[in-house]
């Protein structure tokens, strides 16, 4: 029942999710396709490339694709472009290698009886090669297909969109709900677009080749029904790609305002959105959910994004590569100083909230332990599993600093990103992990937060960043959002992560209600 609520109650978000997985997927696949047939078809022709292009795809098919993504993103930015090239890749390897095996199988006799009546290798190849390799070809088509609606799922992650938004979405913040909103309409997807291929099959195989026992007038008659299949499907997809053009003339005055990937800073993104479509003439434009701290900054330093929040701790250390320190002043001035001078960005007065690092426990193992200090930790981590995000793992403001700092010697480190750390953490898998300060997930399971009794954790206070040439071509951001900062604390910004993580609730309409009330 809670399902079917959630889908009731998001229905708008689901649809306008799906039609960008199909928008994505249909046109990765149709560039494979493009691709992938004609190399397919040279290879057989010109023997020596045959395992060398083979080779070469089956190595980009065994690379995980998300690092084929944090590759691909420095030279494509964010956004649809380097997903849908990194799925591109990913289909190429059964469409090439199913067109190579479909054509080189078809039996030597047969392109002798060919070349004897005097066709030319053209008309062998359109004629006799094509129509016999067909099964094979679509075969590998339809297992394309169907893996590219599941990889473009990771599309959200750089801001591409897709229901990948909702299952990545639904993990970080532990909705089984969510998970399923994004995760049936990409598997009813999956099918749909397996049907539509086998169909396509079935209308470009010669009767001959079709293997049936059934009459010429029922091969007829089924052909005649997945022409219809495929035409209504055609029109749907020719329909939503229409729908998504935009004719009206372009905006000149866009701010695209990106966010990281985790609740906080989407409630962000949103509430920046908004501030400054209703406070300036500018046109916003949401980037929302984009990746960790590299992947969103280097989209800023790319132009690809105009404006987003970031924390000085991650700026100062993980940035700017400085030893973190505790000294507030210190580390905004020299984030305000190395900025400019390095990146031509600057940085806007700190919001009022500091989403510090703090290592979380349950009350059993606090009690258990007698824990309430960082300190505490170190007679007893050896006992203890922590299980940190792959970040804080890899940070000197994180877990290796903090070891040193505290000579802490965990039993096990079992790297867990999100809020699946925080499940791991009530099933006894870990007994420590790393948390913000306003996570709302600490509320909703009532975890304990260590006390940082040897101040290692620089101040997180957030603050907006954007280029030194957005800043004096519109003046006005800074004044907004100045003017917003001190309205957003520590215990505002908790209230708001616990009504999406904890409620449910939309981010942007926590966003928009948290506006309303500050209007009011």
């Amino acid at each position: 029942m809670d399902f079917f609520k959630y889908c009731l109650d998001n229905w708008n978000q689901i649809i306008s999710l799906s039609i960008e997985h199909i928008k994505l997927t249909a046109l990765a696949l149709g560039i494979a396709i493009l691709i992938g047939i004609p190399i397919g078809i040279i290879i057989s022709y010109i023997k020596k490339l045959n395992k060398p292009v083979l080779g070469l795809t089956s190595v980009v098919q065994a690379i995980p694709s998300m690092a084929i993504l944090g590759f691909a993103i420095p030279f494509l930015g964010i956004g649809t472009l380097p997903a849908v090239v990194v799925v591109v890749l990913y289909s190429l390897l059964p469409i090439i290698k199913n067109t190579f095996t479909g054509i080189n199988n078809i039996p030597e006799s047969m392109i002798e009886s060919a070349k004897g009546i005097g066709l030319t290798k053209f008309q062998i190849l359109t004629k006799i090669q094509i129509p016999q390799a067909l099964p094979v070809i679509m075969a590998g088509i339809r297992i394309s297909s169907v893996s590219a609606v599941g990889l473009m799922t990771m599309a959200t992650l750089i801001g591409g969109g897709g229901l990948g938004y909702l299952i990545y979405s639904g993990i970080r913040t532990v909705n089984n709900n969510q998970i399923l909103a994004g995760a049936i309409p990409a598997c009813i997807l999956a099918l749909v677009v397996d049907y539509f291929f086998s169909s396509i099959e079935k209308l470009v195989t010669p009767i001959s080749l079709q293997g049936s026992n059934e009459s010429r007038e029922k091969i007829k008659k089924s052909r005649r029904k997945s022409k219809i299949v495929i035409i209504l499907i055609l029109i749907f997809i020719g329909i939503i790609f229409i729908s998504g053009l935009d004719f009206s003339k372009k905006e000149t005055n866009i701010i695209k305002v990106g966010s990281k990937d985790f609740t906080e800073q989407n409630i962000l993104c949103y509430i920046m959105s908004h501030t400054i479509t209703e406070k300036t003439d500018l046109t916003v434009e949401e980037h929302c959910n984009l990746g960790g701290a590299q992947v969103v900054f280097n989209a800023l330093e790319n132009d690809n994004i105009d404006l987003y929040i970031d924390y000085e701790g991650t700026l100062y250390s993980d940035i700017l590569d400085h030893k973190p320190i505790s000294d507030v002043d210190k580390v905004y001035q020299t984030i305000e100083k190395e900025m400019k001078e390095k990146y031509q960005m600057v940085v806007l007065e700190p919001m009022a909230f500091n989403n510090t690092y703090a290592l979380a426990v349950t009350k059993e193992t606090a009690k258990k332990y007698n824990l309430a200090t960082i300190s505490d930790l170190s007679f007893i981590s050896n006992q203890l599993i922590i299980a940190p995000t792959l970040e804080f793992m890899n940070r000197e403001d994180g877990l290796p600093g903090l070891n040193r700092e505290y000579q802490l010697s965990f039993k096990d480190v079992i790297g867990i990103d999100g809020s699946p750390r925080y499940t791991a953490l009530l099933n006894g898998n870990a007994q420590v992990v790393d948390a913000f300060t306003t996570d709302g997930l600490l509320k909703k399971f009532d975890l304990v937060i260590l006390e940082d009794d040897k101040n290692f954790f620089p101040p997180y206070y957030a603050i907006p960043l954007m280029k030194e040439k957005t800043k004096e071509k519109y003046p006005e951001l800074e004044e907004v959002l100045n003017e917003l900062g001190p309205y957003l604390t520590d215990d505002v910004m908790q209230e708001l992560n616990y009504q999406v993580d904890e409620l449910g609730k939309n981010p942007e309409q926590v966003a928009i209600s948290f506006l309303e009330q500050l209007a009011s």
